[in-house]
């Protein structure tokens, strides 16, 4: 994380803005689904730019800017430099923001092979090969992580520019998730393949909770042991294949970077 921002002083009330690139809304509408607490955010802050909940856009420089999506087409990338020239404090929210997302899947087949199967007219089709997160063109203070967010995180994430601090979001696992809502670990229990151990915390750990083993959606925590992982996952009736499509299905460029992963 780069230096925090100063704490904000009763003056001016301090500027968000919220951008979209390659993704699916699912982000921005977990700030909007923030509902009661998102009228005391308003208060407290400046909405100049957010396309899902009004057209009124004022341009910037911007205190805050929120950003969703990945960058996928040559526009994106020049999209996200201007969107960081213009704001003092940028933080990526959602899987595609911070590890490049499902699209991230692209980068590990051949980009003008999709191109021409899924377009009638391919040559239309401005993209890149790679589906990359924001951090991959611009400096970012902040990863908020997340398919989708955890809204309670991106309330701390903005309660904490406001005051001029580190937001406080866990990196363990979402094995602690488990022990702290006293749930049975689906593994041990069941030989339910789940990749729990080497997942971020955030979701509350609510398919474990449901006798479901963790996806992955909110990427690799801090601490992360594939070597140990995967014949667990072999074990409980995985095949290499299925292995590899469970670290890849929404991180699919964090976890590709972790060492152990299957290539």
């Amino acid at each position: 994380m780069r230096p925090q921002p100063v704490p904000y002083d009763g003056g001016a009330r301090p500027t968000l803005a919220v951008f979209k690139l390659a993704s699916c809304d699912g982000c921005q509408l977990t700030l909007l689904d923030c509902e009661d607490q998102l009228l005391a955010v308003a208060g407290r802050l400046d909405i100049s730019h957010f396309l899902e909940a009004s057209s009124a856009v004022r341009p910037g420089p911007y205190d805050l800017a929120l950003v969703e999506g990945s960058v996928t087409t040559p526009a994106d990338a020049e999209r996200v430099r201007e969107i960081r020239s213009a704001a003092r404090f940028l933080v990526t929210i959602g899987a595609c923001a911070t590890a490049g997302g499902i699209q991230a899947l692209r980068n590990f087949a051949d980009v003008e092979e999709f191109r021409a199967t899924v377009y009638a007219r391919p040559d239309y089709i401005a993209t890149l090969t790679t589906s990359t997160p924001v951090s991959a063109h611009v400096p970012v203070d902040f990863e908020l992580r997340g398919c989708p967010i955890d809204r309670g995180q991106l309330l701390e994430v903005i309660t904490a520019f406001l005051a001029g601090r580190k937001p406080d979001v866990p990196n363990h696992s979402v094995c602690f998730a488990c022990k702290r809502r006293g749930t049975v670990c689906v593994t041990v229990a069941h030989g339910t393949p789940c990749l729990g151990p080497v997942t971020h915390a955030g979701c509350g750990a609510i398919c474990p909770a449901y006798g479901r083993g963790c996806y992955g959606c909110f990427g690799p925590s801090a601490s992360v042991n594939l070597p140990a992982l995967i014949p667990l996952l072999r074990r409980d009736g995985m095949s290499d294949d299925d292995v590899r499509r469970a670290l890849r299905t929404y991180n699919a460029a964090s976890f590709a970077e972790v060492e152990g992963a299957p290539s």
